[in-house]
């Protein structure tokens, strides 16, 4: 299947889940995260915030248990401006406002270096066997990627299993080398 047809049918199979097993999938995601993730070794975090009416799996509670149970490590977070992802060190929650597509973002903070980030928590809507996935089309995080360390973990999250193969990606694409669903995690 190709990128549009993935995004469209993805987005539709998000919103379709129940509350219940919606809570219940991001429990397991959260819970994946931390017994399969070395984060020894790890000092900056870049997450991206959930749009909570696409559905998107929740990195808040992530984010709440990076905090209590590893508060060395920073975590990053993105906005977007002019087109480009500007990442800031994530400090309360009063340094967010919603942008116009709903979407949390710093209003001010201080800039993370791309270099400094040890570990990237990808958005996607599909993704497949190979790493490669299927964001909403902007190019944002393939762009953010590519100035990101070689040696960047580049995690996805999602709520299914991979697909066999997305037919239509190019080399601007930037693959993930991890996917967490709710009952494995993947390395490629």
């Amino acid at each position: 299947m190709t990128k549009s047809e993935l995004r469209k049918l993805y987005l539709q199979k998000r919103l379709a889940i129940k509350e219940e097993d919606y809570i219940t999938y991001n429990a397991q995601i959260c819970n994946q995260f931390f017994s399969t993730i070395d984060l020894s070794l790890i000092k900056v975090i870049h997450t991206y915030l959930p749009i909570e009416k696409k559905r998107e799996p929740d990195t808040w509670m992530i984010i709440d248990r990076i905090k209590q149970q590893f508060p060395n490590i920073r975590i990053s977070i993105p906005r977007v401006k002019n087109n480009v992802l500007e990442n800031f060190y994530f400090e309360e929650k009063n340094q967010l406002e919603k942008n116009n597509w709903g979407i949390p973002e710093p209003k001010h903070g201080i800039p993370t270096p791309a270099d400094k980030i040890d570990l990237v928590i990808v958005p996607l809507l599909a993704f497949d066997k190979s790493g490669a996935r299927v964001g909403y089309g902007k190019g944002f995080y393939d762009k953010f990627l590519k100035g990101c360390r070689p040696d960047c973990k580049k995690i996805g999250l999602s709520f299914f299993e991979p697909i066999e193969q997305i037919s239509d990606t190019n080399e601007f694409d930037i693959n993930i080398t991890h996917c967490i669903t709710p009952t494995k995690l993947y390395q490629f």
